[in-house]
């Protein structure tokens, strides 16, 4: 761009970029979640009674839900794969450190 260019597209004295002004800060997502599923209606949490709800459907036969409450109460399961090589190039072993989840 020639530098006239760049002087066409400079703010004029007095004008802003962003005549709204910087947007309104959302109050944080953790204390929105916590206020949500901490409601409580008939001695139950809203969090409770969303998990008896998953339960509900899991015994009904609905396969997703079963695996999501599976899922979070004992983690993924581990998926594992076999690999066959065949080249005859030298094999380079990298090993990684794998996180416990502490």
């Amino acid at each position: 761009m020639a530098a006239k260019d760049i002087e066409k597209h400079k703010f004029k004295k007095g004008q802003t970029g962003n005549p709204n002004g910087r947007p309104r800060k959302l109050p944080e997502l953790s204390k929105l979640m916590a206020d949500i599923l901490g409601d409580e209606k008939n001695g139950l949490s809203t969090a409770e009674r969303i998990l008896k709800a998953i339960e509900a459907k899991a015994l009904r036969g609905d396969i997703k839900a079963a695996e999501m409450l599976l899922d979070r109460g004992y983690g993924k399961p581990r998926q594992t794969t076999d690999t066959n090589i065949t080249s005859t190039e030298p094999l380079v072993i990298i090993r990684t450190i794998e996180s416990d989840g502490k």
